[in-house]
């Protein structure tokens, strides 16, 4: 919403259509170079299985780090594992490394690095790699226990907001060496990807088979696919896009959400059926996309969830601008009643905005008129339009917090006796024909009590 004092009278109707390592074995390239710029190290060293993609895996990342703007040197020296040189990397990527590829004094610079904000990338065989090293099996986040034969597998994509699988539909069916892990990472990490154990044979996880997550860990930032032990997997487009989004994010050019997210029941999960508990009120439509997404169009009008009101709840769901200056405006409002007038939701409830260019109380991550968002807090964890965020909505009684991409941006608490958060609806607004917003997989957990 942007005007001050409501928008134009809204007309009820409308359907919803629906190496740079000292050493000798170091080697170095990139496109951009840059001592200011950001900067990966590739290290692939093995000391168990050797796996035949490793030359070009790498070469696949510099060929990323070419057209992303980040510097790649890779290695297979350990000695490249000291506090000095490390600082000089955002993100450090094991691509297969397997056995114990570091001694003590490394490990312990390695850990340092991490602790002070580094990045990390596993790639496959990282996984099955230092297993007496206790800080580098929680930032792989499993270790490596079986595999069956190469086959076709499907992936099933489980968050579509974070850079490395918002370009994957739903399902991904591809080939590769799929394999089974010792742990679950799901209760530590947040899962991207799993495996749809019934599509192939030599499962062991039980039907829950996570095999890309990423993680905030101890400081860092940590990303794992289990993907890529086939040299042809290198020259996939999707699997290309898939490591450089989980690059991006490790480095630090891209935001999202790797909180581990765990009890959360889909409202809206793509589908054409999961609209059956959602409304249109007033003027305007949402469109659902064949990828699943839904895009407002038209205006003022709301989408709202009229299956069910809600008291207590985290609420996640993710959003994206589409025009290029981000100056689509639209949001969500929580706490109102239920109603086939949208300004019942602007009367009755409040409205998380998303507008980044208004003024503060009314501009992304504000209580719409309100309360505005911590701005620092904001523009660091915001992506830019075109790029998928996921905000967070935590109503607890009439306390209202809001994270964007994993970090809290918003503390509200209601003390309008006339509105209450405690007790009402959600909706989705399309705020105007020139404002096209986008949302994806709104899913919500229901907290035990009112709280405060």
């Amino acid at each position: 919403m942007r005007s001050t004092n409501g928008l134009a009278t809204a007309v009820v109707g409308a359907a919803l259509l629906l190496g740079c390592v000292s050493g000798p074995a170091s080697s170095h390239t990139g496109g951009h170079p840059a001592d200011d710029g950001k900067r990966v190290l590739v290290f692939s060293r093995t000391a168990g299985f050797r796996h035949d993609s490793i030359p070009v895996g790498v070469e696949t990342v510099k060929q990323l780090g070419e057209s992303g703007g980040f510097a790649v040197d890779a290695t297979e020296d350990a000695g490249a594992f000291t506090a000095k040189n490390l600082r000089r990397y955002d993100a450090v990527v094991f691509l297969s490394t397997t056995g114990d590829v570091l001694d003590a004094t490394q490990q312990s610079a390695f850990e340092g690095y991490i602790r002070h904000g580094g990045g990390y990338v596993g790639i496959h065989a990282a996984a099955d790699t230092e297993y007496d090293w206790a800080f580098y099996g929680g930032l792989a986040g499993a270790y490596f226990q079986s595999h069956p034969a190469i086959q076709p597998a499907t992936v099933d994509v489980e968050d579509r907001s974070h850079p490395a699988t918002s370009a994957l539909a739903r399902t991904w069916n591809r080939t590769d060496e799929w394999y089974n892990y010792r742990s679950n990472p799901r209760e530590r990490a947040h899962v991207l990807a799993s495996l749809d154990e019934s599509s192939y044979t030599g499962g062991t996880m039980n039907g829950d088979h996570p095999i890309a997550w990423c993680q905030n860990y101890q400081g860092g930032r940590a990303f794992y696919t289990g993907l890529g032990h086939t040299k042809e997997s290198y020259a996939e487009p999707a699997f290309r896009q898939h490591l450089s989004g989980g690059i991006r994010w490790a480095i630090g050019d891209a935001q999202a959400d790797c909180r581990p997210e765990n009890g959360y029941r889909p409202l809206f999960d793509g589908s054409a059926a999961s609209l059956a508990g959602w409304k249109q009120a007033g003027p305007g439509s949402f469109t659902l996309d064949d990828d699943g997404t839904l895009t407002s169009s038209g205006g003022m009008g709301l989408l709202w969830y009229s299956a069910s009101r809600f008291t207590s709840y985290s609420l996640k769901l993710d959003w994206r601008m589409t025009g290029a200056d981000g100056d689509d405006n639209s949001g969500l409002f929580v706490g109102f009643p239920p109603s086939d007038d949208p300004w019942s939701a602007v009367d009755n409830g409040y409205e998380i905005q998303i507008d980044a260019t208004d003024v503060p109380e009314k501009t992304t991550g504000s209580v719409y008129g309100f309360r505005s968002a911590d701005l620092k807090k904001r523009d660091r964890a915001l992506n830019p339009p075109g790029e998928w965020n996921t905000y967070e909505i935590r109503v607890e009684g009439e306390h209202l917090r809001i994270s964007l991409n994993g970090v809290k941006i918003n503390d509200f608490t209601n003390t309008d006796s006339a509105r209450s958060l405690a007790d009402g609806h959600i909706g989705l607004q399309n705020h105007g024909a020139d404002d096209q917003v986008s949302f994806r997989d709104v899913r919500i957990k229901e907290l035990p009590g009112k709280g405060n």
